[in-house]
């Protein structure tokens, strides 16, 4: 996969949140929408396609992997998680198992498993 600079660097910015985050944030709330919604787009650029929603309220939603297509109504494949648990899946530091087994991440449909296309992060 082709990235470029520009690229790069949004996803160096989004791996690192948190990591190396300055004691004082002022805002750590624009911190976490940014690192979400990268991390959203990477998803959808990795997995093209439109039959999984993934929704993390209130910061995003995206449609991908490729199947048939969905576009009226609640879709079949949907995946909803909060922001904090999508970065730690997103960076590699949770599992997608866990993720669902503890109810962090609400996976309903056949095709609602995210866990070929995690961590998004390059490690």
């Amino acid at each position: 996969m082709h990235y470029t600079a520009e690229r790069a660097g949004k996803l160096m910015r989004a791996r690192d949140y948190g990591r190396f985050m300055p004691v004082h944030n002022p805002n750590p709330a624009a911190s976490e929408k940014i690192a979400t919604r990268e991390y959203l787009a990477e998803l959808a650029r990795r997995a093209p396609g439109r039959t999984v929603e993934v929704r993390v309220p209130p910061y995003g939603a995206v449609q991908c992997i490729e199947g048939p297509r969905h576009t009226r109504g609640t879709p079949p494949n949907v995946v909803e998680t909060d922001p904090a648990t999508w970065l730690a899946l997103a960076r590699g530091e949770l599992s997608w198992a866990a993720a669902v087994e503890s109810g962090s991440v609400r996976a309903s449909g056949s095709r609602a498993d995210l866990s070929p296309y995690l961590p998004l992060a390059d490690r």
